[in-house]
């Protein structure tokens, strides 16, 4: 398990990475978001990266966020809670409450619940698309082809969507997949797009990502650990 000494030279070292991808793709590096993803990460490690002045953080599953963030929200008050985990409808209630982004619309069951929810909370999430990038089956999120449809469908029913967001194929080369994301987004007239983990966000920083989402090279290997 990482020691809260490490997470301040993970950050540094990320950051750094970050800034040298930037100046390759001839980009600011304040135009990228870096999402720290803390699923499964135990809340001191959370609030130690949160004090040395991480603000945004992913987390996958809405029952784990509401275990944990309720604390770290009251000690950081400034920390952005991205939900970047599949989102079952029945969890829709819960979170909008403790999630400031929702990067997994995916599909008309979703949408259909968010707007039945949109005035429940005084500060409702910003929503992102999921785009199943490689068309995998086990994978979620619209398929390319339905994406641009399917975002326009989402401001019909009054949902403001903010950003697009995918996973590429495991294992193949992201720079094709990178490009058809940022070319959905350029389609759409969206500007945000999160695309980039730990393994391949400096190619996604090229091919226009706004954010990326990195928790191996922050926290450490995951465990098994249940987290506190």
């Amino acid at each position: 398990m990482i020691k809260n000494n490490e997470i301040l030279n993970n950050l540094q070292k990320v950051k750094k990475e970050i800034k040298n991808a930037c100046a390759l793709a001839k980009v600011s590096e304040n135009s990228i978001n870096l999402v720290a993803v803390s699923k499964t990460i135990e809340t001191i490690y959370i609030c130690e990266a949160a004090r040395l002045g991480q603000t945004s953080f992913g987390e996958n599953k809405v029952q784990e966020a509401m275990l944990k963030w309720p604390e770290i929200k009251t000690r950081f008050p400034k920390t952005v809670l991205h939900m970047i985990g599949p989102l079952q409808s029945n969890k829709v209630k819960d979170a909008i409450k403790i999630f400031d982004v929702i990067e997994t619309v995916d599909r008309e069951k979703i949408v259909l619940e968010l707007k039945k929810n949109i005035n429940k909370v005084k500060n409702f999430p910003d929503l992102y698309v999921q785009v199943n990038i490689g068309e995998e089956k086990q994978k979620h999120g619209c398929a390319p082809s339905e994406a641009k449809n399917f975002i326009t469908n989402c401001k019909d029913y009054g949902l403001n969507i903010k950003g697009v967001m995918a996973i590429p194929p495991n294992g193949e080369n992201p720079v094709p997949y990178f490009a058809l994301l940022a070319n959905i987004a350029k389609e759409s007239n969206i500007n945000n797009i999160s695309m980039g983990m730990s393994k391949d966000f400096e190619k996604a920083i090229y091919l226009g990502a706004t954010s990326v989402r990195i928790g191996t090279k922050i926290f450490g290997e995951r465990t098994d650990e249940k987290f506190k």
